[in-house]
């Protein structure tokens, strides 16, 4: 009997002991699981505020490069600004310059319309008076002024522009050569002959088969022929003028009353 009651008892002390056994390692496996997952609740928690830092740092970098940016137009604007005003400055000035020259524009087309007139007038008495060489043109040429003068549609500055040109033909015939053909009158009989002028000091004639020679005499304001020794001469000066032969002496009458001054 004694041997069963043992038996029996180290039995329940080792089903007691396994009870203890299960019953603390449930324990410890539901503690190590609660453990893992506040380790894990941690981590989100950590993950998810450093997504928040992360955030509010993108948003900080942003504002500031915003800032950046900003204060960047702003200096660019008040260069911008200081530059605009100061061309406005220079405009200004250059509106009340041109307000000034305006208010003497018409002074000023008061006195120039009588001057360009007295001035056409001037060159019209020259060409009456000067050797009469290429009249049909030069007389044209008067005329063409004259026009320009009364028509509405061409500027102030063009009617002058044209009255000096006119001016500077004129005087560049006194440094000058030329031949031309023109027909003349002489001794009664209408002809065409060579025509050729040196400067303003002389403008001469011959006929085609050289055989009628002859010049314009300011005294007599004829045109006179020449005796034949001046035959060779002038047409070498025709030829000349064509550049024909090169530049070379001439021997040719030329009349006492030539304008002083002038040379071939």
């Amino acid at each position: 009997m004694k041997r069963c009651i043992s038996s029996s008892r180290k039995t329940t002390t080792a089903l007691i002991i396994a009870a203890v056994v299960g019953i603390t390692g449930s324990v410890f496996a539901q503690s190590v699981d609660q453990v893992l997952q506040a380790e894990q609740r941690r981590v989100q928690l950590a993950q998810a505020s450093q997504e928040r830092i992360n955030t509010v740092v993108e948003g900080t970098r942003s504002l500031e490069d915003q800032y950046r940016a900003i204060n960047k137009e702003i200096d660019g604007l008040r260069v911008y600004n200081r530059l605009m005003t100061a061309q406005t400055d220079g405009q200004a000035s250059v509106l009340e310059d041109i307000a000034l020259s305006m208010d003497q524009v018409d002074v000023i087309n008061r006195q120039i319309f009588p001057l360009m007139e007295r001035m056409i007038d001037g060159i019209e008495q020259s060409i009456a008076l000067d050797v009469p060489f290429l009249m049909e043109e030069r007389s044209k040429r008067v005329e063409t002024l004259k026009e320009i003068m009364e028509r509405s549609d061409v500027s102030v500055a063009e009617k002058f522009r044209k009255v000096m040109e006119a001016y500077q033909i004129e005087m560049d015939y006194g440094s000058s050569s030329e031949t031309y053909r023109q027909s003349l009158n002489v001794e009664g009989t209408p002809r065409d002959y060579n025509m050729l002028r040196i400067g303003r000091i002389g403008l001469y004639f011959q006929s085609d088969d050289s055989r009628v020679t002859g010049f314009w005499d300011p005294e007599t304001r004829e045109f006179t022929i020449l005796g034949n020794e001046y035959r060779n001469e002038i047409k070498k000066g025709i030829r000349m003028a064509n550049d024909l032969i090169a530049p070379e002496l001439l021997l040719l009458p030329v009349s006492e009353s030539s304008p002083a001054g002038e040379s071939s």
